[in-house]
């Protein structure tokens, strides 16, 4: 998926030179990473109206309808597993998290840059997040919270910031020369973190499902996003012209 996306940057940004025929080639990069926010402003568009739509009384029924299914698999055991899925996922177990991902990369790869990734992708996904709950102001679930929350509810941070961060993380290792075992297995158990999050939130009550799905698709956009970005650096650094 990297390599076909580099090749598909690089071939609109040959594409843009031949039909300017423009002896500032930057323009070309800058034209490039005008129609990529542009996809970006799309998506976002299309996220507003997927959450007017997650508002009407079909989705209300949905969500009435998936909260009841996991709580009729409520047992005291998945209440503890649910529970430490849901602090890995908030604050404090993403500053353990990338505190580990800082020395696994120092000792791996003896540079900052897939840090730096990290930490970016991190950081938009968390502070937008706060943002959409502001700009949605949809209140918390009725009835029981099995964990404190303090924040609205729509989209869930826990979800979309999961679907970031882990997110990346999993574009990261497939792309990592390492023993394929251990690449799929490092796959495997992100996706289930990932979703066990999302799920956690809606098991403790303190989630609507569309929430979570909500959550979800805005990770899936930051996630893009950053990929985006970041390999448009790189081949912008890679291209002698610029």
């Amino acid at each position: 998926m990297r390599k076909q996306l580099i090749d598909f940057l690089r071939w609109l940004k040959n594409f843009l030179k031949e039909k300017f025929h423009s002896s500032n080639t930057k323009w070309t990069y800058i034209i490039t990473a005008m129609l990529s926010t542009i996809v970006v402003i799309l998506s976002i568009i299309l996220f507003v109206k997927f959450t007017h739509g997650m508002m009407s009384e079909l989705f209300e029924s949905y969500d009435k309808a998936i909260s009841s299914y996991i709580w009729t698999h409520k047992s005291s055991l998945l209440t503890d597993y649910m529970i430490v899925v849901t602090e890995i996922g908030d604050v404090m177990g993403y500053v353990v998290t990338f505190g580990l991902l800082i020395a696994i990369f120092w000792i791996v790869f003896k540079h900052w840059k897939y840090i730096a990734q990290l930490g970016l992708v991190l950081i938009l996904a968390l502070s937008s997040n706060v943002l959409l709950k502001e700009i949605i102001n949809r209140s918390r679930p009725l009835g029981e919270h099995m964990v404190t929350v303090k924040t609205l509810s729509y989209p869930s941070g826990h979800a979309m910031v999961s679907m970031a961060f882990y997110g990346f993380l999993i574009y990261l290792i497939a792309y990592f020369k390492i023993n394929k075992v251990l690449k799929t297995c490092l796959i495997t158990v992100l996706v289930i973190l990932i979703l066990s999050i999302g799920i956690s939130r809606i098991y403790l009550g303190v989630h609507y499902p569309s929430d979570v799905l909500g959550g979800y698709i805005a990770g899936i956009m930051w996630m893009t996003f950053c990929i985006l970005i970041f390999n448009l650096i790189k081949i912008f650094r890679r291209d002698p012209e610029t």
